[in-house]
C-alpha cells in the first residue's frame, strides 16, 4: 500500500493560522496542536480525519490533565469548525464527548520569607560546564518573576536588547495577543540585573543585542526555555520544602499571582488608592482590562484585614451605636 505523505488538512492549517494571527492571535499552542494531528493522520496513514481517528488521536494523551485534554479537542474542533465553511462534509468532532473540564488549583500565594529562601538556595546551586550561570540565572529569574510579575515564556524569551540596565527598564516584546509594554523594574530588581550582567560578561557568552538574557552553553550557547527554568525553579522548590497547607508545591506562574496580590498588600499599607492604581497593574502586567488582572488578586487573610482596618476607618462610625 502507497505510503500518505499528504492530508486533505495540510493547506488548511497555514490558512487557518494565517487568519486568526492576522486577528492578533499568537496561535502558538494551536499550530503545535495541529501539526501533531496532522503527523498522527501520516503516521496512520490516513488522509484525512473521521470520528475514529480523532477519538484514537486523544488517547495519545490520556495521561494528561482533563483541561490540557479539552483544550487540545477544543483547537481541533474550531479548526474544524473553520474548514466546514468551505467543506461543508468534513468531521467535526462533538463537544459533547470531549473531557469534562475540571476547577483550576488556586494559586498559592509565597510570603518575603519563602522568597528569600528561593534565592538562598539559587546561590547555592552549583555551576557547570553546561551551565556556568546557572545561581546567578536562577537568582535573576526568581527575582523578575516576583518583582515584575513576568510571564515565564516572557522571561526565557528576553534578550540583551530588551534590557536597558542604566534606567532600570525591560522591554517585553509581543508577549500574549502580540502586545509589547516597558516593564520599569524596582531598585532592588536593577541592582540584581547590573549584578547579574556583570557575571555574564566576565564568562565572556555572547554579547549581540539578539543574545538570550537567561543563558546556558548546552549544545552551544542557547537561552533557557521556559520548561527548562520551570523545572529548575521547581526543584529550587523542593529543596526549599515549599507547599501551601495542602502539601501542594507553588508553580512559576504562582509567582505572579504572588506579585499582583503583593501589589495590592502594598497599596493598602500605604494608604493609596487601590482602585485608581488597579489599571496601571493591569497595564504593567500586559492585561488589556482589569478584568483579566481582577483573575489575579486572590482573596488572603493579609488582605482581608486591611480592607477590614480601611473600611473600619472611614465608615465605621456608621455602624456604631446600631445594635439592637
Amino acid at each position: 500500500m502507497k505510503r500518505t505523505t499528504a492530508t486533505a488538512i495540510d493547506i488548511v492549517i497555514p490558512r487557518y493560522l494565517k487568519h486568526f494571527r492576522a486577528l492578533g492571535r499568537r496561535f502558538d499552542g494551536e499550530e503545535r496542536t495541529l501539526q501533531s494531528l496532522r503527523a498522527f493522520l501520516v503516521k496512520e496513514n490516513r488522509p484525512d480525519l473521521t470520528a475514529s481517528l480523532f477519538e484514537e488521536w486523544c488517547r495519545n494523551f490520556e495521561h494528561l490533565t482533563a483541561n490540557v485534554r479539552r483544550m487540545r479537542q477544543r483547537i481541533v474542533r474550531n479548526f474544524c469548525l473553520y474548514r466546514q465553511r468551505s467543506e461543508p462534509g468534513c468531521f467535526v468532532p462533538d463537544i459533547n464527548r470531549f473531557a469534562r473540564p475540571q476547577p483550576h488549583a488556586a494559586p498559592i500565594i509565597l510570603t518575603p520569607t519563602q522568597i528569600g529562601k528561593l534565592l538562598q538556595l539559587a546561590d547555592e546551586c552549583k555551576c557547570t560546564k553546561q551551565t556556568p550561570l546557572q545561581p546567578h540565572v536562577l537568582r535573576l529569574a526568581i527575582v523578575l518573576l516576583y518583582t515584575a510579575g513576568l510571564r515565564r515564556s516572557e522571561l526565557a524569551r528576553l534578550t540583551l536588547a530588551d534590557v536597558d540596565s542604566h534606567s532600570g527598564v525591560l522591554r517585553v516584546r509581543e508577549s500574549k495577543f502580540h502586545k509589547s509594554r516597558l516593564v520599569p523594574l524596582s531598585t532592588d530588581a536593577r541592582r540584581e540585573m547590573r549584578r547579574y550582567l556583570k557575571h555574564r560578561l566576565a564568562h565572556e557568552l555572547g554579547t549581540a543585542a539578539a543574545s538570550p538574557l537567561l543563558c546556558n552553553m548546552s549544545c552551544g550557547q542557547r537561552g533557557y526555555t521556559g520548561a527548562g527554568l520551570r523545572d529548575a525553579i521547581h526543584r529550587l522548590l523542593i529543596r526549599g520544602g515549599i507547599r501551601d497547607l495542602e502539601g501542594r508545591v507553588p508553580r512559576t506562574h504562582d509567582f505572579r499571582h504572588t506579585f499582583a496580590v503583593h501589589a495590592l498588600l502594598r497599596w493598602y499599607r500605604q494608604g493609596a488608592d487601590v482602585q485608581s492604581n488597579l489599571p496601571k497593574l493591569a497595564l504593567y502586567m500586559g492585561h488589556v482590562s482589569i478584568v483579566s488582572t481582577a483573575y489575579y488578586l486572590r482573596w488572603i487573610p493579609e488582605l482581608r484585614e486591611l480592607a477590614s482596618d480601611r473600611f473600619g476607618a472611614n465608615f465605621g462610625y456608621l455602624i456604631q451605636g446600631c445594635g439592637p
